[in-house]
């Protein structure tokens, strides 16, 4: 062991770096989370005329309206020192009820799982100052909903059960009585719902306040999965110093089963319950429930297992009839928008469709009928935000290219006008009334910028600028973008090189990449991070975006369904040789790293006989999709039943007697995404190739790895090795 630590210290010292360096090295630490964040701003609890918003103060102590165009303060709506009936310290958060008469304000909020949380919760009137809790039968709650009234909140109580406080008579109902751990959860998703799905709350109320529609979640069938708990030592844990603990939930893996999902409505006068009943039986899933703009109009949105189909039912909650108003279905998957992204108006909707092979938006009525293709062209749609007052519609769009995010307004005649710059990434959100909108921009040199404008695109006034940031990094290494042209398609790239650089001396380089489905890592927006401080310690650091990753229409994307990491490998390796080729990058001496999918992708990259990389480092990651949840796996590779050899040469751990580099894998132990047991088994199909690897383990920490100084400490590991191996 002493010489392994000797070998690996004096070949860090030729690059002047090592662990005790990085760890002590301030420099690292501010261009590490948190140091690194810029300030980010979120939508405000505007008023229903955009006029105003409600923001809490620094303190947590009031919730003071605001006028939008000024920013001027107009009154404290709630001060916890000034309340009647019940006296609390501090909020953490606050929503404003519909009718814009009370407040439910949230504290000691503890998180469940990514998305979702519970909090001791109250409600507030604002005209009264009476403050009293949502429950007196339980602490804490999750997912309160206001009626649209303001007059009821329903939640879901730690028993699973859904439960309805009526505000005019502090009292409480029962839901529902069902609820089980393990078992029946209603009104909130299981877990391969709320992190697939992006949704921590299934319940709906009808517009009349008549109605409370929800999702029931039947998990009995769903295998659990448990991993231990130690005591550690960030936020320790003392009841597991001797012996571990263990942390058990439901977790569907590849081919097993999900739960059972129905939809249900409850009647608040009679206080009954009914099971709606969808007229076909051709799903597994069912994403959204949303009321369209009418007490008979439940929008009920179903997936079949494969996430090839998708239907969307229009259901009388009292009359308990459901009729089909709309079909996807796609060869490869659907996009997540388009089930993600339905946006439903008084009178029509509005869903993204890929049909055309680029993501577009597509206006229908509710009997099913499209009445327009509000965007069309070779560039895909990545949100709706709906329309003004004069019939314009609003997205955001790769309209000027892959790596953009433009944010364009739609006229009634389909003229497309972008309203934010082509070149960058913007987005944004509107008032209620759409009489302002905010746009937040940024590139790869501004880090963000929030801007208010009024509709007709007059800007008002700043509301963050970053400019400390921006000064902060204006010396920090800047991406450049460029392509690598291969046989199968031309690769969107970045790269970043040493502040000295100089074309006349070779570099070693990292390749950092995520690589999933989707997603992109090459974009002209704000990034600063490890691989700056990388930079800056004499690495040329690329990152590619190769095929199947997104913003290039479904062609590009789709090509790796049933077969992932098989073209992606091909494409990371291909701009590997290319930096290879450079004369300034001296082929030898290339890594590669990932964190989760990046992860996995590492791994396949270096197991192949002929990989152009000399060391790679793993974090979090997938190691056999078997491994992995029913929705994500199946949503790219079906079950394992229906692509038995899909899954078998995707899996990493199948291919470890191929490695023939350097690698280090660092895990949580309390991953509850993608489990410990990946690098576990990977380890064990190492060691029975006659092959290691170097690891590092992070007890009772997640998937994003972070508290206590951890994300630090993987960089500050990682940045290590590369120095120790691409010697």
């Amino acid at each position: 062991m002493k010489k392994v630590i000797a070998y690996v210290a004096m070949a860090a010292a030729a690059f002047q770096i090592s662990a005790a360096d990085i760890s002590n090295d301030k420099a690292l630490a501010d261009y590490v989370y948190p140091l690194n964040a810029p300030a980010r701003l979120g939508r405000p609890a505007y008023t229903a005329d955009g006029l105003h918003y409600l923001a809490l103060s620094a303190d947590g102590q009031k919730v003071i309206k605001y006028e939008t165009a000024s920013g001027k303060e107009v009154e404290t709506v709630m001060d916890v020192t000034h309340t009647r009936e019940t006296t609390i310290s501090s909020i953490q958060s606050f929503v404003l009820s519909p009718d814009g008469t009370k407040l439910l304000v949230s504290r000691d909020r503890k998180a469940i799982y990514r998305r979702s949380s519970m909090s001791r919760n109250y409600v507030y009137n604002i005209r009264t100052r009476q403050l009293h809790p949502l429950s007196v039968n339980f602490e804490y709650q999750r997912e309160p909903l206001f009626s649209p009234d303001g007059r009821m909140v329903a939640f879901v109580g730690p028993d699973n059960n859904i439960h309805l406080h009526k505000i005019d008579y502090n009292t409480e109902v029962d839901v529902t009585t069902d609820g089980k751990t393990d078992h029946v959860i209603n009104g909130v998703p299981d877990w391969v719902y709320e992190e697939e799905f992006t949704t921590s709350v299934s319940m709906a109320w009808a517009p009349d306040n008549m109605t409370l529609c929800y999702i029931k979640y039947n998990e009995s069938e769903v295998p659990a999965y448990s991993f231990p708990l130690y005591e550690g030592t960030c936020d320790p844990m003392e009841q597991y110093a001797l012996y571990p603990g263990s942390f058990t939930y439901k977790y569907p893996v590849a081919g097993e089963p999900n739960s059972k999902v129905s939809v249900h409505s409850y009647d608040v006068d009679n206080r009954k319950t009914k099971n709606l009943t969808i007229p076909t039986g051709n799903f597994e899933y069912i994403p959204r429930i949303a009321y369209g703009g009418s007490p008979d109009r439940l929008i009920i949105t179903t997936l079949n297992r494969a996430q090839t189909r998708m239907e969307l039912f229009s259901m009388n909650p009292r009359s308990n009839v459901a009729k089909s108003i709309l079909v996807e279905e796609e060869k490869a998957w659907l996009e997540s928008a388009v089930y993600e992204n339905l946006t439903l108006n008084a009178d029509n909707f509005v869903v993204l469709s890929s049909r055309t092979g680029y993501t577009h938006a597509y206006q229908y009525t509710y009997s099913g009928a499209m009445t327009r293709a509000i965007t069309a062209g070779d560039f895909d749609v990545l949100e709706y935000y709906g329309t003004d007052a004069r019939g314009n519609h609003y997205v955001q769009s790769t309209a000027t290219g892959p790596i953009n995010r433009v944010v364009s307004r739609i006229d009634v005649k389909g003229v497309m006008k972008h309203i934010t710059p082509e070149k960058g990434c913007a987005s944004a959100w509107f008032t209620p009334a759409k009489n302002y909108y905010t746009v937040n921009y940024s590139n790869a040199q501004t880090p963000p910028v929030y801007t208010l404008r009024t509709i007709a695109d007059k800007d008002v006034r700043v509301l963050e600028d970053n400019a400390a940031v921006k000064a902060k990094y204006a010396s920090a290494p800047k991406c450049e973008f460029f392509t690598v042209d291969t046989p199968d398609g031309s690769i969107n790239a970045f790269m970043l090189k040493p502040a000295d650089f100089s074309s006349s001396k070779t570099y070693p380089v990292i390749m950092t990449q995520y690589s999933g489905p989707g997603s992109q890592k090459v974009l002209d927006s704000w990034s600063i991070d490890w691989e700056q401080y990388a930079a800056m310690k004499g690495y040329i650091v690329i990152c590619a975006d190769g095929r199947g990753t997104g913003g290039r229409g479904r062609a590009w994307e789709t090509v790796v369904y049933r077969n992932l990491g098989h073209y992606e490998t091909i494409d990371q390796q291909a701009v590997a040789r290319w930096a290879a080729s450079q004369p300034y990058i001296d082929g030898k001496r290339i890594g590669i790293c990932g964190w989760s999918y990046g992860g996995y992708e590492t791994l396949m990259c270096v197991s192949t006989p002929s990989t152009p990389f000399a060391a790679a480092v793993a974090i979090a990651p997938v190691t056999d999709w078997r491994y992995y949840d029913t929705i994500y796996a199946e949503r790219y590779m079906l079950t394992p039943q229906e692509n038995e050899d899909g899954y078998r040469v995707s899996a990493p751990v199948n291919l470890t007697s191929n490695l023939s580099v350097p690698l280090l894998m660092m895990h949580g132990t309390a991953d509850d995404n993608v489990h410990f047991m990946n690098t576990v088994q990977y380890t064990s199909a190492l060691q029975a190739s006659g092959k290691w690897c170097d690891m590092f383990i992070y007890p009772n920490m997640n998937h994003s790895i972070h508290g206590c100084g951890a994300r630090l400490s993987v960089y500050s590991r990682m940045l290590a090795y590369f120095a120790a191996n691409l010697r």
